[in-house]
């Protein structure tokens, strides 16, 4: 069993108040979880107005599989977010079970 990570980071500009913010991160979590279905989350920035940060989360048996979603996710992630990313990095941890 392969447990994947993604880490995302976008800097968020002319956002004027952390309505804005959700907004955005709200549209960015809805459309991933929908067309990859994965699990995912603001971490880490919830009151800074500057910066949104993502962690994306899948669980799969098949070690390339999961690699190939969450790169996918990524780069849907930085096609529809109209703020700069960043940051952006996967991890995956585990292995192949008997």
């Amino acid at each position: 069993m392969f447990i994947g990570i993604l880490g995302v980071e976008f800097r968020l500009y002319d956002n004027e108040s952390l309505k804005d913010k959700r907004r955005v991160a709200n549209s960015v979590k809805q459309k991933a979880r929908a067309k990859f279905n994965v699990s995912i989350a603001e971490v880490n920035s919830e009151n800074d107005m500057d910066r949104l940060c993502l962690a994306v989360v899948s669980v799969s048996n098949d070690r390339r599989h999961l690699e190939s979603r969450l790169t996918k996710c990524l780069s849907m992630l930085e096609a529809i977010c109209p703020e700069d990313m960043v940051y952006g990095e996967i991890s995956i941890q585990g292995e192949d079970l008997p």
